[in-house]
């Protein structure tokens, strides 16, 4: 089992039990205590559960800290200078794939506004609302399922709509951005889906602010081989800027 399916079972039986110990999920799901603890560490700095002796509950903070609504809200000026530098990316005429990330969410409120002909094809709910209203812009929505914390379809039910059209470019922001393990999130239902739809992408461009660089979450859905551009708000340091030059990924910066 895969560490992403390994935490996401995590979290469903914890959702089902609301406490269970590290004993139970290792005859559950049938691996090592100790990779079991290491999973729970992970969760819990996501404020995905709470750690306990001897097992994990589910956080009562979890909606607070990690809802679309709570997330939209930060950093909302960085984001915003994002999407507009990412914006000069869209050319008339392409299909781009939007996620459903709060980020992504700004870029498609500026391109709602323009004139372009596009095909948009996402995962965020709130983004094809949005975008739809714009009568020169096609909309396809990913199908999946609907969450009230989330504002991103999850799982991969609809992920075959993928396969029948031409994607130029995804846009895609995260929850942490580091050069051991790429774009990362904490929602594994979502990162299941975006593995998906990283793999069908001509080209990737990660919009992330200052604040996710050097961060790592949940689970990986991106390694650096697998991103062209990354577009952020403030320079890297040296160290950063080089080892992202060696694995081929452009910088670009807000002005």
């Amino acid at each position: 089992m895969f560490v992403n399916e390994r935490r996401s079972t995590i979290l469903r039986l914890l959702k089902a039990k609301k406490r269970i110990t590290v004993k139970e999920l290792a005859l559950e799901i049938g691996v090592s205590e100790a990779t079991l603890r290491m999973d729970l560490n992970c969760l819990e700095q996501d404020n995905l559960l709470t750690r306990t002796h001897g097992g994990a509950v589910l956080s009562g903070d979890r909606e607070n800290d990690t809802s679309f609504s709570v997330r939209s809200k930060r950093n909302i000026d960085k984001k915003v200078k994002i999407a507009e530098k990412a914006f000069q990316t869209i050319k008339n005429k392409q299909c781009i794939l939007l996620d459903g990330s709060s980020t992504v969410l700004e870029l498609a409120r500026y391109i709602s506004k323009q004139s372009l002909q596009l095909t948009v094809v996402t995962s965020g709910i709130q983004t094809a609302l949005l975008l739809k209203e714009n009568p020169s812009i096609t909309v396809i929505l990913i199908g999946g399922v609907a969450t009230r914390v989330s504002s991103a379809i999850e799982g991969t039910l609809g992920i075959s709509i993928l396969d029948n059209v031409n994607i130029d470019t995804m846009y895609t922001s995260a929850k942490g951005f580091s050069i051991s393990n790429g774009l990362t999130d904490f929602n594994l239902y979502e990162v299941f889906l975006k593995i998906e739809m990283i793999k069908r992408a001509n080209k990737v461009i990660a919009l992330i602010d200052s604040s996710k660089i050097g961060a790592t979450s949940s689970a990986v859905y991106a390694k650096l081989n697998e991103v062209d551009s990354l577009i952020t708000d403030q320079p890297l340091n040296k160290d950063f800027t080089e080892e992202l030059g060696q694995k081929g990924v452009k910088i670009e910066l807000t002005d």
